[in-house]
This record gives C-alpha cells, sequence and structure tokens, in this order.
C-alpha cells in the first residue's frame, strides 16, 4: 500500500483523491496552502453570509461531456447542484447546455470529494521543495517538519510548480520545461461585499455580464443567484473584474487557463519511481469538465503504476 500526497485542494486535486483506487485510498494526504478548500471554487464565508468569489456556476454541456454525465447526476442526485433558475443577463447558454449553481456555495462542490476520498486533508501547508530520499519523495513546506511519500501528485497552477525547489527542478527536463512553460493564464479581481438583514438590492437580475466596462466584468447578488434568500440574511454581492484589470494590477495568484499544456492527456508524469506526476485545468481547460477530465487522467495513471 503507498501513501500518497495530493499538493492542491481543488476541484482537481478533490476529485482525484476520491477516485484513486482502492489500494491507496488509506494513507493519502492533500495538502494546500490556502486556508481552506475550493482553490478556483472558491467561498468566502462570514458572520453576515457566503459569496462565491471564483467560478459561479458549472456548466453541462451535452456534447463536451459525455462520459462525465455522471459527475454531474451525483451532484445533483447530492444537492450538492441545482439547477440555476434566477436571471442572468448577458449569459450565453448553448443548445444542449444546462447550468448549475450550488446552494451551499461552490466550494462545497470540492468538499464533497474531499470528503468522499477520505484523505487527510490538511491547510496552510505551503509546499516548498520536493527531493528523492531513499526511494520516496521527501516534501517539504514553509511550516512543518518534511514528510515521506510514495507517490506525490501535484494539482497546483503550473507557475507554482515551476516555482518549487529541490530535486523536481532537476527532474523536470527541458522539454517538460518548455511544454509547461506555454501555459497561459489570465486573471481578475474578486470582491465580494455582505449586508446586514434589511437592505434590498432592487434590480430584475441574480446576476449580470457588463460588456463596456474597463473594470467591471461581472455582478452577483450571490444569495439571489443560489435562491437562497431569507430576510434574516442580507444580500452579498459579488464584483469581478476584466481581465486586462486584472492583468495590469496583477499580485495574486493565477486565475483561468487560456493556453494549456501541448499534447498532454490531462497530465504529465516527471518522475515514474517512485511517481511524482502533475495535472489540473492547466493541461485541459478552465471548468469542470476540464478539472474531472484531469482528476480521471491522474488517478488511471497512479493505477498503472501500482
Amino acid at each position: 500500500m503507498s501513501r500518497v500526497l495530493v499538493v492542491g485542494a481543488g476541484l482537481t486535486g478533490a476529485a482525484c483523491a476520491a477516485l484513486l483506487p482502492r489500494g491507496v485510498r488509506g494513507p493519502v494526504a492533500v495538502w494546500d496552502k490556502a486556508r481552506g478548500a475550493g482553490g478556483r471554487m472558491s467561498t468566502t464565508r462570514g458572520d453576515l453570509g457566503s459569496a462565491d468569489l471564483g467560478a459561479q456556476f458549472v456548466t453541462y454541456d451535452s456534447e463536451l461531456a459525455g462520459p462525465r454525465r455522471s459527475f454531474y447526476e451525483e451532484l445533483l442526485s447530492h444537492g450538492i447542484l441545482k439547477p440555476l433558475s434566477a436571471p442572468v443577463e448577458g449569459l450565453v447558454v448553448r443548445e444542449g447546455s444546462c447550468n448549475y449553481v450550488a446552494p451551499q456555495g461552490i466550494s462545497s462542490v470540492v468538499k464533497y470529494y474531499l470528503k468522499q476520498s477520505g484523505a487527510d486533508v490538511l491547510y496552510e501547508q505551503h509546499v516548498t521543495h520536493i527531493s528523492l530520499r531513499d526511494g520516496k519523495w521527501e516534501v517539504s513546506r514553509k511550516v512543518g517538519p518534511p514528510e515521506l511519500f510514495d507517490i506525490v501528485i501535484l494539482t497546483i497552477p503550473i507557475p507554482q510548480i515551476l516555482q518549487l525547489q529541490g530535486d523536481i527542478v532537476n527532474i523536470i527536463n527541458e522539454s517538460q520545461k518548455q511544454q509547461l512553460e506555454c501555459v497561459s493564464y489570465s486573471s481578475r479581481y474578486a470582491l465580494g461585499l455582505f449586508y446586514e438583514a434589511g437592505p434590498r438590492i432592487a434590480v430584475p437580475w441574480a446576476a449580470q455580464y457588463i460588456a463596456d466596462n474597463p473594470c467591471i466584468r461581472f455582478i452577483s447578488i450571490d444569495n439571489k443567484k443560489r435562491n437562497i434568500e431569507s430576510p434574516e440574511v442580507g444580500p452579498s454581492l459579488v464584483v469581478h473584474t476584466t481581465v486586462t484589470f486584472g492583468r495590469d494590477h496583477l499580485d495574486s495568484d493565477p486565475a483561468e487557463v487560456t493556453k494549456a499544456v501541448p499534447n498532454c492527456p490531462g497530465q504529465m508524469i516527471l518522475h515514474t519511481q517512485p511517481l511524482l506526476i502533475c495535472g489540473g485545468d492547466g493541461f485541459t481547460r478552465s471548468n469542470f469538465d476540464g478539472c474531472i477530465e484531469s482528476a480521471l487522467s491522474l488517478a488511471e495513471a497512479v493505477k498503472s503504476h501500482l
């Protein structure tokens, strides 16, 4: 039985941990440098309510999802997702597609998979070094002693992979490095505003895409979007900036992938014995399907190396 570490508690990491073969299900750890789960599917929570600051909804496309339809059906059957019924101005809906929201916040999707995985999940674990030690991976972090693992799965953004120190610097060969450096991201800022119970935001929509503003691209009355309005809870407002504004003022982690790693089936094996592998939406695309596709590919690669 192998001891496995998944670095990154976003959707890819959580789904991968849940999909790992039964032979490695016991000693699986998930580490994330943030204070909670979600990655780019994050929900912020406070005394006055909660709001999705990352992904706003999940889109099912019958033409693209195909074999991943069962993932949507499972989340719907457990109430993690429900159809988006609130009006969203400017939302383009393709024929054969359907949008879903998460009533308990978009991070509840990630938390569902983490719970299904049975993994030991630790937050505020910022991985800094990965090195070979006696046929295992020694993984170091900013706080806490290094630990040894038989398999390490990296689902963090590719720029963060390229910043890791230790033996991994030399393990990533020149061809792989060039492929990884091909990936490009766009970023934007998100602002969450919470109000006490009582005020009403009198607009006919729950969310709106804005096409002609240099700073603001999207506004959502988040509790209305999720259809959880209550007289006891005030409204929560989310504002997303444009990609251009995000690029000009960027000082945070990358967001959506605009160009993925070329010629990779959802993952890249960096070392075989012991296994060191990386995946995530940087190897597919920045949406639910892309993350699940990568998670499936990662789990299959682990299975083939056991």
